[in-house]
């Protein structure tokens, strides 16, 4: 892979209703897109899992969601794009693992990035997997 790839969450299987977080990773100065690609595995099982892509404008004292990519029981492989040259339309409240499903918020990206994300409902199970991954440009 590119040196300019950064893995977010290696490859990990689902194991339960979880919920994890990333290390965090500093974006090198000047980023003005993201660009991330989450790959789901489903082997069995399963009810919803929720990849929540976050960044922190304060260090990394408050997170906020600005990407969600959300699975259910199909394989399937997502890619999202975040940009900071589209201006937010209102005041955007902070908000943790929160974002509605399939959603982009452009305009907002911090110093920082980390993803957290939610499995819920019915266990996955075997070796369901998710790997996520991200190039920062």
């Amino acid at each position: 892979m590119s040196d300019r790839v950064v893995t977010l969450i290696p490859q990990t299987v689902l194991a339960g209703n979880v919920t994890v977080v990333s290390d965090i990773y500093k974006l090198p100065f000047g980023t003005k897109t993201l660009a991330v690609l989450a790959k789901f595995v489903r082997a069995a099982g399963g009810g919803t899992l929720d990849v929540y892509i976050q960044t922190s404008l304060d260090g990394g004292a408050t997170w906020m969601d600005i990407m969600n990519l959300t699975f259910g029981i199909t394989t399937a492989n997502q890619i999202g794009v975040v940009k900071t040259d589209i201006a937010v339309a209102a005041a955007v409240v902070p908000a943790d693992a929160a974002l509605t499903d399939d959603t982009i918020l452009d305009g907002v990206l911090g110093d920082r990035i980390r993803c957290k994300y939610v499995a819920a409902g019915t266990a996955y199970s075997g070796a369901s997997h998710i790997t996520v991954t991200a190039v920062p440009n």
